[in-house]
């Protein structure tokens, strides 16, 4: 199995582990050519960086996450979102713009393009649809053996990244989200004087304490990662 294929497969299972369904489905690689002339509209979202993308989760019925979307609370961009954030980790360092919603006849078409059918139990929940774009000779998806990595990320030395300091998480279901009222109080997974999290659109890159810097929150980094072994 190839480096990219291997990749594309990853991809897809990051997907369906945060896809908001009520049970987890299995992808089966299908003709995108088949599908592309009755789809219609999907949420479509762009990755750039060393190895680029375009993303797509067309569903079966538009309506099928309205339980996760808190009864119109969330729009499906927003539901979808964290799924192809997840699919997108798999890429490697890099940039996922935002979703739109969109007509992916021109993706699902395009012999490129990588299209997955999801679905529980025989039944077709929504079709998931990859293209990888190459920014650069060999290999199109960053291995840990290639020395150059570093190198090919000059290419996207001007694209801006999100960083984001993490001092803890936890999981809560969309009706407590919606039950929230001020003054709660969320438990995180972390204890007091743990070293946060420093992570680059989304990918852990280091580890560092909290500080104040002129009545502003700082982070001192503690640790940094190595990137290239996060690549692989």
């Amino acid at each position: 199995m190839s480096p990219a294929t291997t990749a594309i497969r990853n991809l897809v299972e990051a997907l369906l582990t945060v896809l908001p369904t009520p049970t987890r489905l299995q992808a089966t690689p299908c003709s995108g050519g088949a599908l592309a002339g009755r789809l219609g509209a999907g949420v479509v979202a762009s990755f750039v960086g060393v190895t680029s993308a375009d993303l797509a989760i067309v569903l079966t019925d538009p309506h099928s996450l309205d339980a996760a979307a808190g009864n119109g609370a969330f729009s499906s961009l927003d539901v979808l979102r964290p799924a192809l954030d997840s699919a997108a980790t798999v890429l490697g360092i890099g940039v996922l713009g935002a979703s739109r919603l969109e007509d992916v006849t021109a993706l699902f078409a395009d012999a490129d393009t990588s299209v997955f059918e999801l679905a529980s139990e025989g039944v077709v929940s929504a079709w998931f649809a990859i293209r990888l774009r190459e920014n650069g000779a060999g290999s199109s998806i960053p291995q840990a053996e290639h020395p150059s990595v570093v190198g090919k990320l000059g290419r996207i030395n001007s694209v801006e990244m999100a960083l984001t300091v993490e001092i803890g998480r936890t999981r809560m279901s969309v009706r407590d989200v919606l039950a929230l009222e001020p003054g709660a109080v969320i438990e995180l997974d972390r204890s007091a004087g743990a070293p946060a999290d420093i992570l680059l659109n989304g990918r852990l890159i280091a580890h560092g304490e909290i500080v104040v810097v002129d009545q502003d929150y700082a982070v001192r980094i503690t640790q940094i990662l190595d990137v290239a072994e996060s690549l692989g």
